[in-house]
């Protein structure tokens, strides 16, 4: 039943004399009425222009003073009818959007969870962006049904009509751009797959690259473009159908405008670019067929099933968007307009999609999850390959190989599986500490001393002769004089060594400079001069040694 009533205008009731009036048991001054330029209306108003009241029961006013004023008065913009058809239904859907909203966080929380690091290709907010707009569907779609019901409320029509059908427009934009999202991401997450193994497969500056960064563009310049269409207007005239006349003059041409049916067109490219999109998402990331046949067959079968429903029903939102540009019986700017058809085209298309997306959410995995399985299942393939047999995660653990753990820990744990129970680990630990406490008093005692260990003679009978006397070098070689140094300094730290080794002996021998470590006092002869050391082996008697070296000199 239609609560708001379309009023006519009548003539003022009999009263008791020519200037009285009886209007829901009061009487009023006619004169005062007629004064003030008040009309009686069909649907129990009074209106002078300016003001409007209620004057049946229980609103009668019932006082009207001479200046024109009711005391008591009950405004006609007011909620004060009982709902009807229209918000009962609206109730139902706005529920069955509020169970799509809580369904939908639960969808964007599971995918839009990172498990992999951020890649500058594939940015998060590009997968969450259709529930982002499933969200925004929601929410406008709430809004637009809840206030629904004050359309019936209300007796005269004003402000709740243009609300609601002001949220549904939007509803219907966040609708075809939830839809493109969905395809858009799919391609994006195809590319993904894709070039994951080979990140250089693809490159992002060819014409393939170019074409998926022109397109979202193209698509919200036509999304933008409905909406400025259709939001910026004088909604005050859909406002004006409280009489046959009103509405004939008024909200029928403004409801069916040039800007209404332009906007569609807007909407419909707009769907026709999301169809662009999935033909080149199939396109490129999926096997090719040949054949026309095949290739719409394969367009089909590649395509996920979730699309061949959403598709369908986002192209009936078009439609019913021109029917209502073009049918004012139909549209949902009528107060009193066909419930069946601006439910089911208007509203139920929307509420399929959602749950359409969120049952798919739900199904599907969350993408780092799944190209992590996707990488795991390649890496298995390549070791089946070369013949690699990995062990399972639980090895290590069941081994003992844990992350992290010291020697000490691995001894420990070792001597407590071989059995030595807990007085051996306490053993150990007392051996640990005691052999620790050595090591800090041997540090402390080796501080007094010199850095280096205490240094002992090892042949007796070279420590019973002095050490050599030092002759200082004569000669201009610096090579020569640091050689005589080290000589020195090697008599001093380990005399006899030269005897000892035959090594040295021979080197000696060699070069006819030897030291002398016999009993009789070591001479260290002039450069032309003969050695007199027995060591060397040369006999005194020898002819003396040449220069063999500008160094000798």
């Amino acid at each position: 039943m239609v609560l708001v009533e379309v009023r006519d205008l009548l003539a003022f009731p009999a009263g008791e004399n020519a200037t009285d009036t009886e209007i829901g048991g009061v009487h009023f001054n006619l004169t005062t009425l007629n004064f003030w330029n008040y009309t009686y209306y069909s649907n129990n108003t009074l209106s002078n222009g300016s003001y409007c009241f209620l004057v049946d029961k229980p609103y009668t006013p019932p006082v009207l003073l001479l200046n024109g004023t009711f005391l008591n008065s009950t405004s006609c913009y007011l909620a004060t009818e009982p709902i009807g058809n229209r918000a009962r239904v609206g109730i139902g859907f706005a529920a069955g959007f509020a169970l799509c909203l809580v369904m939908v966080l639960v969808n964007l929380k599971k995918h839009g969870q990172l498990y992999l690091p951020p890649e500058k290709r594939f940015r998060p907010i590009g997968r969450r962006w259709q529930w982002y707009w499933s969200i925004f569907v929601c929410a406008t779609a709430i809004i637009s049904l809840f206030t629904g019901i004050d359309v019936d409320r209300y007796r005269v029509p004003q402000l709740p009509i243009v609300l609601n059908v002001f949220f549904w427009f939007l509803m219907q934009m966040g609708t075809m751009a939830l839809v493109w999202e969905s395809i858009r991401h799919w391609g994006s997450w195809m590319e993904r797959q894709f070039i994951d193994p080979n990140p250089f497969v693809l490159r992002q500056n060819d014409r393939r690259g170019m074409f998926e960064f022109w397109l979202p563009l193209f698509f919200y310049f036509w999304l933008w473009l409905n909406f400025f269409l259709i939001v910026p207007r004088n909604w005050g005239k859909i406002e004006l159908q409280r009489s046959p006349d009103q509405t004939v003059e008024n909200a029928i041409p403004a409801a069916t405008d040039g800007r209404f049916k332009a906007a569609v067109f807007c909407l419909f490219l707009c769907w026709l670019t999301t169809m662009v999109s999935l033909w080149h998402s199939i396109y490129h990331y999926e096997p090719r067929n040949r054949g026309f046949f095949n290739r719409i067959i394969g367009f089909l079968g590649y395509m996920p099933f979730r699309f061949t429903l959403m598709i369908p029903l986002s192209l009936a939102v078009v439609g019913y968007q021109g029917l209502s540009a073009w049918d004012f019986t139909a549209s949902p700017l009528n107060i009193d307009t066909d419930l069946l058809a601006m439910y089911l085209g208007g509203y139920a298309p929307t509420i399929l999609i959602l749950f359409v997306h969120v049952i798919a959410g739900f199904m599907r995995p969350n993408e780092d999850r799944e190209l992590s399985r996707q990488r795991r299942e390649r890496g298995a393939a390549v070791d089946h390959d070369l013949g690699i047999v990995r062990k399972p995660a639980w090895w290590r653990r069941v081994n003992g190989d844990i992350p992290g753990e010291s020697m000490q820990d691995r001894i420990m744990r070792n001597v407590r599986e071989v059995g030595g129970g807990r007085p051996t680990t306490r053993h150990i630990e007392r051996l640990a500490e005691q052999r620790a406490a050595d090591l800090e008093s041997g540090d402390a005692n080796r501080s007094t001393f010199i850095e280096m260990n205490e240094m002992h003679r090892t042949s007796t009978r070279s420590s019973a002769t002095n050490p050599p006397p030092y002759s200082p070098y004569g000669g201009k070689s610096d090579t020569r004089r640091s050689e005589r140094t080290m000589e020195l300094a090697a008599g001093l730290l380990f005399p006899g060594g030269n005897v000892d080794n035959p090594e040295n002996a021979g080197a000696s021998v060699e070069r006819g400079r030897g030291l002398e470590v016999e009993s009789e006092p070591p001479r260290r002869p002039g450069t032309s001069e003969r050695s007199s050391s027995t060591v060397s082996g040369l006999s005194t008697t020898g002819p003396p040694q040449r220069i063999r070296s500008m160094l000798d000199v």
